[in-house]
């Protein structure tokens, strides 16, 4: 038996005013790379018609990034456990700023395609580490909660700003404003963070150097979210989706093998020793997936049936931002503190059943539909995933030792992509596949497209629904009075 890496002697914690500063500096950063994927999507047509992208090669303005992210993390988490989480942070946003210039200034779809995938991976190096800088940073429970309860508000308000500012850029600029405008953020984050965020060394490459794992796990994952991706393309049953398919399953399953085998495994699998990180990667993953369902299609029903502006329609969606980052950033730690992550994980389930549930009912004819009785009670309700989202990054980070607080994080936004990609697959094709359907049969195109939208709200409720079946099973709540569980974070990881 190899002897095990050497933990990091931990450190006496920065000062609180050093910690809300590096808080400052890891939230803008998700802020940025969160915006940066919201935004994009109200400029397409503006960029196919400048640079000439075909219909299917549009969409690889979106997909080139979402690969590069969702296969590079995992990676990236655990390079920053080896080499240092600061390092890996600051190299990961020095390549998303350079490559959004890049961007700004493409002349080719080729060339935006290339900065795209390079912003992907710039953002996965960054994002992997920054809740593992985080959480060891904040190690008092009560301080953790709030910590997480503001980084989770970063995400959820650069989406829906994304979508407003994307429109107002396009429109009174042109859309190469959008990628210009991480220049200036990335440039003051990398700034601030040099004094802000802690100093680590890191284990070192030796304690887990595994160049094998690595290829394994990224050609796995990367080939996997692109078959997903595709799947509206070519269909479910296709013979490039069960082939892509089978070969990514075979990479993921000859990195699992490896993993157990490896004497410096890059992917330690002890990590998922822990229920807690089991089932919260679990959750998320379903969680993520229905979401697409009101992130996306809600946007799509208020602009192609509604008959919504870009603009509008980022504006119609921010109470939910509003309501969803008051219930972030003042109630989320104090509830999680009191209940415990797990109860306030599942009352926040509950509220997105409803979120989902109150979606199947918008009406298909524009006359008959009123924003204030059809959708803010929907908007309002999606304070639920402010109560969720905390609770289950909590969770999700809760079992990891600080050598493995990396690994842990670059594991959580993992799977967070494999759910969107998910949700993308297969809540549009169901939708589309719908919509034909009755417009087929003679069904006006607004009552059509409403039609599909109701089966992937419907499907997206069923979702959150075994989401909240793998909490109440999976997340088992400690015994005794409330407790965090994060409140031991230094502890190594075992069966929870």
């Amino acid at each position: 038996m190899p002897a095990p890496a050497t933990t990091p002697s931990p450190s006496a914690p920065p000062p609180a005013r050093s910690r809300r500063l590096a808080l400052g500096v890891l939230a803008t950063g998700m802020l940025m790379t969160i915006l940066d994927g919201s935004i994009v999507t109200v400029a397409m047509p503006a960029i196919q018609g400048d640079l000439g992208f075909t219909p299917v090669g549009l969409s690889w303005v979106v997909n080139a990034y979402l690969i590069a992210f969702g296969a590079l993390l995992l990676l990236a988490g655990r390079l920053g456990d080896l080499i240092g989480r600061k390092r890996m942070f600051l190299a990961g946003t020095a390549v998303f700023t350079a490559a959004s210039l890049m961007a700004g200034l493409a002349t080719s779809p080729e060339m935006l395609i290339a900065a795209r995938f390079l912003q992907g991976a710039g953002s996965a190096m960054a994002s992997a580490v920054s809740l593992g800088i985080l959480v060891t940073l904040f190690t008092e429970p009560r301080e953790r909660a709030g910590a997480i309860g503001v980084f989770s508000f970063t995400g959820a308000a650069g989406a829906s700003i994304g979508q407003v500012l994307g429109g107002v850029l396009t429109d009174a600029l042109t859309w190469n404003w959008i990628f210009f405008i991480n220049l200036p953020i990335g440039i003051a984050v990398l700034l601030a963070a040099l004094p802000a965020l802690p100093g680590d060394r890191g284990l070192g490459l030796k304690a887990g150097a595994d160049t094998l794992g690595a290829l394994l796990v990224t050609s796995g994952l990367m080939l996997g979210i692109y078959t997903v991706v595709k799947i509206e393309t070519y269909g479910a049953t296709s013979a490039h989706t069960l082939g892509f398919g089978a070969l990514a399953l075979v990479l993921l399953a000859g990195f699992l093998v490896r993993q157990a085998t490896a004497r410096n495994p890059l992917m330690p699998l002890r990590i998922f020793r822990s229920r807690s990180v089991l089932g919260a990667n679990l959750v998320q993953m379903l969680m993520v997936a229905a979401l697409f369902s009101f992130q996306i299609l809600v946007a799509l029903y208020l602009q192609n049936v509604l008959g919504y502006s870009a603009a509008e329609t980022g504006l119609a969606m921010l109470p939910a931002a509003a309501v969803i980052g008051l219930v972030s950033l003042t109630v989320s730690a104090r509830l999680n503190s009191r209940f415990g992550e797990r109860k306030v994980l599942l009352a926040g389930l509950v509220l997105l059943v409803g979120v989902l549930g109150l979606l199947t009912r918008v009406p298909g004819q524009p006359d008959r539909a009123d924003y204030l009785t059809d959708l803010l009670p929907v908007m309002l309700l999606a304070a639920g995933f402010g109560l969720a989202l905390p609770a289950l990054t909590s969770l999700g980070m809760s079992g990891a030792r600080e050598a493995d607080a990396g690994l842990a994080s670059g594991l959580f936004n993992t799977t967070q992509q494999i759910g969107m990609a998910l949700g993308i697959a297969v809540l549009s094709t169901l939708a589309a596949s719908r919509t034909e359907s009755l417009t087929t049969a003679g069904v006006p195109v607004p009552e059509a497209l409403t039609g599909g939208y109701h089966l992937a709200f419907a499907v997206g409720a069923g979702l959150i629904l075994l989401a909240l079946a793998v909490a109440v099973t999976v997340l088992r709540g400690p015994k005794g009075s409330p407790r965090s569980v994060t409140a031991e974070p230094r502890t190594p990881l075992a069966a929870r």
